[in-house]
């Protein structure tokens, strides 16, 4: 099946048969990332008098309870009330689920302290104004590590700010990148990347969002795509989340 759609004025056409899924599965047999020292998900069957919910333990069903944070424990999608102090939730601020994308690969550059950061002019050199709105960013080197690493500790690389702006000023609402924070891991509260991609307090972007912690494989190469954003309806500031990327060919 195919649909067709138009990106900065250009017609295209996004294959729906043959989905990318750039998210890492939420596990709970104790493997997979984490960060800020959020503990790993946990799963335990429902136990009540003589009933168990678990088959493997002689139960007639499956039924079990979940334990998680949506922000420590893998692929997420986060809106401006992750840092707000008035109550958003991430269901009322995003309502449409597809939107045009870019992929990019890049190299955080290191800074003088060690930090490796995601700098305003890198993303100039490989985004266009207006062409898109949502860009996945794929940091390099890229290995299959990210799938369970803990980051908890280690001072990952981050967005500067002035990248952050960047995006809102090339018109880009949607960001995913993996990633645990665009921001410094210990940053004295600042949030300055969140902050600004955010534009809060002072001309806040509702309906923009941030997704952390994906994972896109080497054979997905950069270009553009049609972005499926997959959440659930929980009423929260994040969801844990399944964004899906389509390829594009041209359909002229």
């Amino acid at each position: 099946m195919e649909v067709n759609l138009r990106i900065a004025g250009q017609a295209m056409k996004a294959d729906l048969e043959a989905p990318l899924d750039i998210s890492i599965p939420l596990r709970f047999d104790g493997v997979g990332p984490n960060c800020f020292y959020a503990p790993l998900p946990e799963s335990s069957p429902v136990r009540a008098g003589d009933f168990v919910g678990s088959t493997a333990e002689g139960g007639l069903l499956n039924f079990k309870n979940v334990k998680l944070n949506p922000h420590g424990n893998g692929t997420h999608t986060e809106c401006v009330g992750h840092i707000a102090k008035e109550p958003y939730f991430l269901g009322d601020c995003l309502k449409r689920f597809h939107f045009s994308a870019r992929l990019i690969s890049l190299y955080p550059r290191k800074q003088d302290n060690g930090d490796r950061v995601v700098e305003r002019d890198q993303l100039a050199e490989l985004l266009r104004p207006g062409e898109v709105k949502a860009v996945v960013l794929r940091t390099l080197p890229n290995d299959a590590q990210k799938l369970e690493r803990s980051y908890s500790g280690t001072n990952p690389p981050y967005l500067a700010a002035e990248a952050a702006q960047l995006l809102v000023d090339y018109g880009v609402d949607h960001l995913l990148l993996d990633l645990p924070s665009v921001d410094r891991e210990e940053d004295g509260g600042a949030l300055s990347a969140h902050r600004a991609f955010w534009q809060y307090p002072y001309d806040t972007r509702e309906h923009a969002t941030i997704t952390e912690m994906i994972y896109v494989p080497d054979e997905i190469k950069d270009g553009l795509y049609l972005l499926q954003h997959q959440i659930t309806s929980m009423v929260l500031d994040a969801s844990p989340s399944k964004p899906t990327l389509y390829r594009l060919i041209d359909s002229n």
